[in-house]
């Protein structure tokens, strides 16, 4: 092989490393986007990396996790394309295992996800094989700067490779063999580019917006409760009482929206049930509506975070459901699967007890977005996700929590997880400037399912006052609340704390989300000038 620099090579590998990716992208149009190389890698790394990892990005990253776990292997793959490249420029077939090597844990990671087949292996052997050929045509073939084959001395082929040398033409390469390989790196790239986002336009194309948009919602039998007056106080910095659509936060280990096609998809309660149940999402939308406005919360939200969001959801009461299905004794969990696999164990009585768990199939007056679950998703009142907001939902196996540990669970989180009453400050935060007199402390507080009863403020550790709770909807949503404040210049400490319905006040003690939520007043300093 020709010389080359380390510079030149690494650049090389990194082509190769874009043609893989991006002709992997059309074939996985075919096959589903959960098998691109790509993806199938990162879903693996959300299932196995450690929980302190995961929550850190969570943390840090907050609702473009997602994005960033994709940018970041796509920058841990560039690193080591380029380590492939230089060590291909030494021996080529070192570049080649690692292709094999990097294709072996596509293949691994595609065929591992749930409902995954022999085809979803195509993606990752198609782009390793094109890779290698482009690695191939810039080091050894026509695009290679030196096409004139190069054979170490005689006495370095018995050697260890740490004495062969390489060999060395001058300072740079002859400038026609440079401009030849950076053309075909352009080429190359621009191929991979092109490649690549015609798979994913094409993968646009399959997927389900239209479907969703050709749902008509029936109208419910039981609509929601109107918003009183008063509810939404319409300040500025301060969450409204209904969170648009657009803006309701998303965690999930879904590196890529399931596409489901409501015509397919299916419904099975099962398990431990005297009455199996199978149904169509025709069927579902067949039964009797129920309407309601629910506050749901992630566990991962840290004291004064906003991965929680309050909606108008339609759907089918999960209890009618399982009432139908007849849970056997000792059946105490349900499970709700994903279509990805994804799995959450839900207290059977919870679902029993009277309160608006539902099959929803609508969010704010429109067809779940596709990114929140559409066609069907659980929604419970007081549970946080992890345990309840099943997205993309296709099944419910009634179980024991002996029997069964949900996804989170082996993973240090609790099997049950009420949610815990909070309360945060949304105005004024830290960075605003402030004049001395009147100041208006707003902000929302939250015990699904119990309710809150008061809000209190204080000011630098001094006495605690009642702030003003604005009306709510029900039990089930957050309340906004208000506090008139009298600031005096300086700077000074706001904290919050919320009592709920049945007399319990949350506690100062600062405990970290997991395992089963954070713990905490939300403190805010300000500067009052």
């Amino acid at each position: 092989m020709g010389a080359i620099s380390r510079g030149y090579a690494a650049l090389a590998g990194i082509t190769a490393a874009a043609v893989a990716i991006g002709t992997a992208e059309p074939v996985a149009v075919l096959t589903g986007p959960r098998s691109a190389p790509l993806v199938a890698v990162g879903g693996l790394v959300v299932d196995t990396v450690p929980e302190p990892v995961k929550q850190f990005g969570i943390a840090v990253f907050g609702t473009y996790d997602k994005i960033a776990l994709l940018v970041s292997t796509a920058l841990l793959l560039a690193g080591f394309a380029a380590l492939l490249g230089v060590l291909a420029a030494r021996r080529l077939w070192f570049g080649l295992a690692g292709i094999a090597a990097l294709a072996a844990l596509g293949v691994a990671a595609a065929l591992t996800r749930a409902g995954a087949d022999a085809a979803d292996a195509l993606p990752a052997l198609v782009g390793a094989a094109l890779g290698a050929l482009a690695l191939r045509l810039l080091l050894a073939g026509p695009l290679h700067p030196d096409p004139w084959p190069w054979t170490p001395p005689a006495e370095s082929k018995e050697g260890p490779l740490v004495n062969t040398p390489l060999p060395t033409r001058g300072p740079s390469l002859p400038p026609e063999g440079r401009r030849r390989f950076l053309t075909g790196v352009g080429a190359l790239t621009g191929a991979a580019v092109v490649t690549g986002l015609g798979g994913h336009w094409l993968a646009g194309r399959r997927g389900v917006s239209a479907a969703r948009q050709a749902v008509a919602l029936p109208a419910p039998a039981s609509p929601a409760p109107a918003v009183p007056a008063g509810a939404d106080l319409s300040l500025s910095q301060l969450a409204p009482y209904v969170s648009p659509t657009f803006g309701f936060y998303r965690i999930d280990t879904a590196l890529v929206v399931p596409q489901v096609d409501p015509d397919t998809w299916r419904l099975r309660v099962h398990g431990r049930v005297r009455n199996p149940i199978e149904l169509s999402f025709a069927d579902l939308l067949a039964r009797p509506m129920v309407e309601r406005y629910v506050t749901l919360a992630c566990v991962s939200n840290e004291v004064g975070g906003d991965l929680i969001g309050n909606a108008r959801w339609l759907g089918v009461p999960i209890r009618e459901l399982l009432d139908e299905a007849q849970p056997e004794k000792g059946a105490d969990q349900v499970v709700g699967r994903s279509v990805d696999g994804w799995t959450c164990g839900t207290p059977t009585a919870v679902l029993r007890d009277g309160r608006d768990a539902l099959l929803a199939v609508g969010m704010n007056g429109e067809p779940l977005p596709v990114e929140h679950g559409f066609p069907v998703r659980m929604v419970v009142p007081g549970l946080y996700g992890y345990v309840s907001a099943c997205k993309w939902v296709t099944e419910l196996e009634l179980t024991s929590f002996a029997d069964f540990d949900a996804y989170w669970v082996p993973r240090g989180w609790s099997a049950q997880g009420p949610i815990k009453t909070q309360s945060r400050i949304d105005t004024p935060r830290p960075r605003n400037r402030l004049t001395a007199g009147p100041v208006t402390v707003a902000g929302v507080a939250w015990a699904q399912h119990r309710g809150i009863r008061r809000v209190e403020v204080r000011v630098d550790d001094g006495p605690w006052r009642e702030a003003t709770l604005a009306p709510v909807v029900s039990v089930d949503t957050w309340v906004q609340w208000s506090w008139q404040w009298p600031a005096t210049t300086g700077e000074h400490t706001l904290q919050v704390r919320a009592t709920d319905a049945d007399g319990e006040t949350q506690t100062e003690r600062r405990q970290r989300v997991d395992p089963d939520g954070a713990t905490g007043w939300h403190t805010v300093r300000v500067t009052v000038r």
